[in-house]
């Protein structure tokens, strides 16, 4: 194992670093290995969608960013080469994780329940449209 995946970082480290100058990301969850601590100053030029786009989460937690995006495999190969460390998980932040996702999964139940509701609205719009014909 390399110094870099063996060194910890705060959330307070990382949120310091949140400028063109000095542009870190925490990427990675449960499922990808854990979160990870990435330098992407050097890369900012270079991406694909912009500068911008990273700067937005730059010091911050951006895993559900970049996984809704769905990166490709290169994508994430280039991502290893800026690595810094792994995400320190004290107790502050893995209460701060669990929070986040559970309202991730209140938020994704609520979508099925809409959908839903527009079913029923669109049966009973063809239903009365139905019977208006006849």
């Amino acid at each position: 194992m390399s110094d870099k995946s063996e060194k910890e970082i705060t959330m307070t480290e990382v949120a310091k670093h949140n400028t063109q100058e000095d542009c870190w990301l925490v990427i990675g969850n449960d499922r990808t290995g854990g979160p990870k601590v990435y330098d992407v100053t050097t890369y900012l030029d270079d991406h694909p969608g912009g500068a911008e786009v990273l700067l937005d989460v730059s010091g911050q937690d951006s895993d559900e960013f970049f996984e809704d995006i769905g990166h490709s495999k290169d994508a994430r190969e280039e991502l290893e080469k800026l690595l810094v460390g792994v995400l320190k998980l004290d107790e502050a932040e893995i209460q701060r994780r669990a929070e986040a996702a559970k309202a991730a999964a209140d938020n994704a139940g609520g979508g099925s329940t809409f959908i839903v509701l527009i079913g029923i609205i669109l049966a009973i719009a063809y239903a009365y449209f139905k019977m208006d014909l006849f």
